[in-house]
């Protein structure tokens, strides 16, 4: 068995971390080696804690002969689906004091060459299944080294054999250790810059938020690219000494059955609620095994009420939360199915670790019930984005990060997501957010997914264009739908224009793309 040997001197100081803050892998194969640390779907195959970090050491000695001319902050770019050597590399970079860039593989190669280009990494290792992807990037750089290592294919298990195992190298908190770039519903990604720091803290708030204790063992399909998979599912896990199941994709099959296993034992599960929606229509839905599960973790869109019931109906609790890359989890519904069923639409409190203040125009406090732009700070919070100082500086006001989500607050300090500040539209002179438009369409039984953007229009300046996916084997049309919203909108808030189309884009959060509905409106009202 192989512990990494750390030097403990001068953590004391300054900006140095205790082994769990710093290296979470490496305190846990201390003092739990033989536990199991993942589990990898759908060969089984495990780890123990021992042999994880015993990877992670031989990893970060491999990189570290490779890239130590580079000196401190050298990137390196990880493309491929979740695996364990996907983790691997992130926390061997840590190790070293490189910074780890998880590329989104759904991303085009015109995507994922500006993001390259952005963030300037030595060395791209790539999953065989993207290997045109990875050759693509060369040709773009010609100074980068791609090499491919992640998947199930043993090439990561022979360079690893052969080199020894190295001790963690002593790192400032504050120094970049993460870039995880946005998930770009405005089309724009921007590297968001997580710190070492910024991650510890992040994970002890879903640590709290989500009750995970090291007997938790959760289950991940959700993206590794993205600060779910990455951060509050995988990073909150290996910290608390639970269990990390991994699959490679959303497969709702494999991720029924699993919740199934009685031998695998999974308590904590996530996802987007399509996905929630999505495993209630498969044949091996039981809801005596899901009711097992601590809770259904939701986040990356709003969830609809009809869903919520549907699941409490069965004993499983579907727990909202509200979170983002530059700050991880911010809120959370407790894990109370009846503070759960009062309160649809709500994202909760928030996490430990953060502040919030809810503020107006002017950057004053709103009053309870009133709708202002979110600020937040606290140690998860993220310094700023790669490379762009204007945009960090506009982000940031006297420490607060302003989120650029609207948000209200009630008398009970639950809070609700209006919109986002850029998607409000006004209409007739008077604000609409179209998250709530989007509420009260999605509590139509006959809805599946709704999306609503602001369109010009002459007399009123802008109006509502609601972008609706209908149930199968429903009958929904738009005069339904306006009569619907009749019954629960003021009349400014209602949609003017209604399409039913086959599915909304999203990206890989869950997100509604909303640029690209606005690039196919402008198509729809040309034609």
């Amino acid at each position: 068995m192989h512990v990494t040997e750390v030097d403990m001197a001068g953590f004391a100081a300054g900006n140095s971390f205790t082994l769990v803050a710093e290296d979470p892998v490496g305190y846990r194969a201390r003092v739990s080696p033989e536990r199991v640390a993942t589990r990898l779907l759908p060969e089984g195959k495990t780890l123990t804690y021992a042999q994880l970090d015993d990877r992670i050491a031989r990893c970060a000695a491999f990189l570290f002969e490779k890239f130590q001319a580079r000196g401190e902050g050298f990137r390196v770019a990880g493309l491929g689906r979740n695996s364990v050597d996907l983790l691997v590399m992130a926390f061997a970079c840590q190790r070293i004091r490189a910074i780890f860039v998880p590329l989104n593989w759904r991303l085009g190669i015109g995507e994922l060459t500006g993001i390259v280009a952005d963030c300037t990494p030595e060395l791209v290792v790539y999953e065989t299944e993207f290997e045109a992807a990875a050759q693509a990037l060369k040709n773009a750089a010609p100074h980068l080294a791609i090499l491919p290592y992640l998947g199930g294919d043993g090439s990561l298990d022979a360079r690893l054999a052969q080199t020894a195992p190295m001790k963690r190298l002593r790192g400032d908190a504050d120094k970049p250790a993460i870039l995880l770039y946005t998930s770009g519903t405005t089309g724009t990604p921007k590297g968001v810059i997580l710190t070492r720091r910024n991650l510890f803290y992040s994970a002890v708030n879903f640590s709290f938020v989500g009750e995970v204790v090291p007997g938790s063992v959760t289950f991940c399909d959700l993206p590794f690219f993205h600060t779910i998979g990455l951060v509050a599912i995988a990073r909150t896990t290996l910290m608390m000494g639970g269990t990390l199941v991994i699959s490679d994709r959303f497969l709702p099959e494999r991720t029924i059955a699993c919740l199934n296993d009685d031998e695998i034992g999974v308590t904590h599960y996530f996802a987007v609620p399509q996905m929630a929606s999505i495993l209630r229509d498969q044949k091996g839905y039981s809801p005596e095994r899901m009711a097992r599960l601590k809770a259904i973790f939701i986040g990356g869109a709003p969830l609809p009420p009809p869903l919520v019931d549907a699941y409490l109906k069965d004993g499983v609790a579907l727990v909202n939360g509200y979170g983002m890359s530059e700050a991880g989890t911010v809120m959370h519904m407790p894990l109370d199915e009846t503070e759960i069923a009062r309160r649809h639409g709500s994202v909760g409190f928030p996490a430990p670790l953060i502040e919030v203040k809810i503020c107006d125009e002017e950057g004053r406090h709103c009053d309870s019930g009133e709708i202002g732009e979110l600020w937040i700070r606290g140690p998860s919070v993220s310094p700023g984005y790669w490379q762009k100082p204007e945009q960090t500086a506009a982000a940031f006001v006297d420490g607060w990060f302003r989120t650029g989500d609207m948000v209200r607050c009630d008398e009970d300090g639950f809070h609700v997501i209006a919109d986002r500040l850029k998607d409000m539209y006004i209409s007739g002179g008077e604000n609409v957010y179209p998250a709530e438009v989007e509420a009260a369409i999605g509590s139509h039984p006959a809805v599946g997914e709704v999306a609503v953007i602001g369109v010009a229009d002459d007399r009123w300046g802008e109006v509502g264009a609601a972008f609706i996916v209908r149930r199968p084997d429903v009958n929904l049309d738009a005069e339904t739908v306006k009569a619907h919203c009749g019954e629960r909108l003021a009349a400014y808030k209602r949609p003017t224009h209604v399409i039913f189309v086959d599915a909304i884009p999203r990206n890989a959060a869950g997100k509604p793309m909303k640029h690209v509905l606005r690039a196919e409106w402008k198509t729809r009202s040309a034609a």
